[in-house]
């Protein structure tokens, strides 16, 4: 595959969260040659490696207890660890096979070795939590006396870093932010009071892909360039949750979470083979998270397993009263984890978009759904457009910044969007090297309260329609797509979605299989999910991380 068509399919990762559109992505993905296995042309970055990472820094904390993790015993955890899921892990360590520090330890070993300053680095993580061992520590004391926790308990989990944790500053991938050290935002503070060992931050799309236009997706300027582990330096991240993808998919963490506007959780989940949800705005709170937009904005989990996507959502749900979206949602479920094999596929309907029946994968994950006993609905999906979505992002985020700034930031001198922009320019080179095209056009752009109501209004129709028509029409339970083609539409119609890995194409890039549904309709897609993955099995471990 040529360089420039690589390029063109890195650009079109965000979709509708760059740029106005009709969300044709769908399309041109699958008019590409798919018989083109020339991928040994590496795609063409400014830059690579981080140049404000300090790895000394980075690894001193954790320095004399990595040397005393020995090989044999790294190799001992991998082999209960490595590709398992969460309940596979948690019986290991219950019958005293393995601790959860050294469940830490193995994380951190891997991350060491795999992710910067080698041939296979992926610059997925971009801080680590100083305090993970001896929090992991604390937890085997605990679980002595008191065996009884929820499943996330003890788990290491990788937070995309735009997501406020106390103890690493929140830096949304930019210089501008290296010193913003904040409290826990409210999913972090559920996590934590669920158990979980927050692992570190992972890297993104720099402002979760809206700040430099013609970046290329998993670039940041404190992580570097994210790489894919299915394809160095070959294949796209996705983005913007691009770090917590590839991360997972490597196994350099058992769990992460990622952010989405449009399409930047579903995007780096199947570009890297593992299971992303995009839940209903509002499921997950959006308190202590770097904002794009307060209309689309929500959280996440990306896992390698359905199980662990659902015990993840779990233990970051709760209402938080400081978010308006999490006040109107419905009362979060404590447990979508238990009966995901409850309900099964038989006699589920689901729609297959007529023009996505030419990708072969997809073919064959239809047909995988109707040998499992699900009905199976062709339909031709109609031609919307989603007007105005661009502005829709710049006019919250306008305002959205600022208010994360004074409610939630941690000791930085900016107030606004102008504000980054002016302290990128007195250093551009190193700070903003892809230039920030968004971030101006977030300056430039303005509106009266009501256009930008009839913005609002315009998209959420016209994305409601897209799905809501065929669905009545045909009686379906959800509508079948491929990655994030048609993200845009779920983002302003506020449908759920979920991603599944359904196989490779010609070029060993990875897809997903995704369903979205109606409003809270998490259950319902977890436990389809789940049973399409049990049925198929078909993800694999990037090659050449195995180790």
């Amino acid at each position: 595959m040529k360089k420039s068509v690589l390029l063109l399919l890195a650009s079109m990762a965000v979709l509708s969260c760059k740029h106005d559109q009709k969300n044709q992505s769908q399309e041109n993905e699958i008019q590409r040659d798919s018989t083109n296995t020339d991928t040994v042309e590496e795609m063409e970055f400014k830059v690579v490696d981080s140049r404000f990472i300090d790895n000394d820094n980075l690894w001193k904390p954790f320095e004399t207890e990595l040397d005393e993790f020995s090989s044999e015993v790294y190799e001992e955890v991998k082999n209960l660890v490595f590709e398992k899921s969460i309940p596979q892990i948690q019986a290991a360590v219950k019958s005293g096979k393995i601790s959860y520090e050294e469940i830490a330890l193995f994380y951190l070993t891997r991350i060491r070795e795999y992710d910067r300053d080698n041939e296979f680095s992926l610059n997925s993580v971009i801080a680590l939590n100083p305090d993970l061992l001896k929090e992991a520590r604390a937890k085997d004391e605990e679980l002595k006396n008191n065996p009884d926790h929820h499943p996330i308990y003890g788990i290491p989990v990788l937070l995309k870093d735009n997501i406020d944790a106390k103890g690493m500053p929140t830096t949304a991938g930019a210089v501008a932010l290296q010193e913003n050290n904040t409290d826990n935002a409210f999913i972090v503070q559920r996590l934590k009071e669920n158990g979980a060992l927050i692992l570190g931050k992972a890297n993104l799309s720099e402002w979760a892909y809206f700040f430099c236009g013609e970046c290329p997706s998993g670039y940041s300027a404190v992580g570097g360039q994210t790489l894919n582990p299915y394809g160095r330096k070959i294949l796209d991240t996705g983005g913007s949750s691009s770090g917590s993808g590839v991360a997972v998919a490597a196994n350099l963490a058992p769990v992460a979470v990622g952010s989405e506007t449009s399409g930047s959780i579903l995007s780096p989940s199947s570009q890297n083979s593992v299971v992303g949800l995009k839940p209903t705005i509002g499921l997950l709170s959006r308190g202590g998270i770097v904002p794009i937009s307060s209309t689309l904005d929500t959280p996440g989990p990306m896992t390698k397993f359905v199980v662990d996507n659902a015990i993840l959502l779990s233990a970051m749900s709760g209402t938080d009263p400081k978010d308006p979206a999490s006040k109107m949602a419905k009362t979060p479920s404590e447990n979508y984890y238990s009966n995901l094999d409850k309900e099964g596929l038989k006699g589920k309907r689901f729609g297959a978009i007529k023009r996505l029946m030419k990708d072969t994968l997809y073919m064959r994950a239809v047909n995988d759904l109707k040998n499992a006993g699900a009905e199976i609905v062709e339909f031709e999906a109609e031609d919307i457009d989603l007007p105005n979505f661009t502005r829709l992002l710049n006019l919250d985020m306008k305002k959205d910044l600022p208010s994360y700034f004074k409610n939630y930031g941690g000791d930085v001198e900016f107030e606004n969007v102008g504000d980054v922009v002016e302290y990128n320019n007195q250093d551009s080179l190193k700070r903003a090297p892809y230039g920030q095209a968004l971030f101006l056009g977030i300056i430039k752009d303005s509106a009266t309260p009501e256009e930008f109501a009839a913005i609002k209004d315009t998209l959420k129709r016209n994305g409601t329609r897209f799905f809501e028509k065929p669905m009545k029409e045909h009686n379906l339970d959800a509508v079948l797509s491929i990655n994030n083609y048609h993200a845009g539409y779920a983002a302003v119609a506020k449908y759920p979605a979920i991603t599944v890995p359904m196989g490779y194409a010609e070029d060993k890039a990875p897809k997903g299989l995704t369903f979205i549904g109606k409003p809270f309709s998490e259950q319902q897609l977890l436990n389809w999910a789940y049973t399409f993955e049990q049925t198929t099995n078909r993800r694999k471990t990037p090659e050449n991380y195995n180790e």
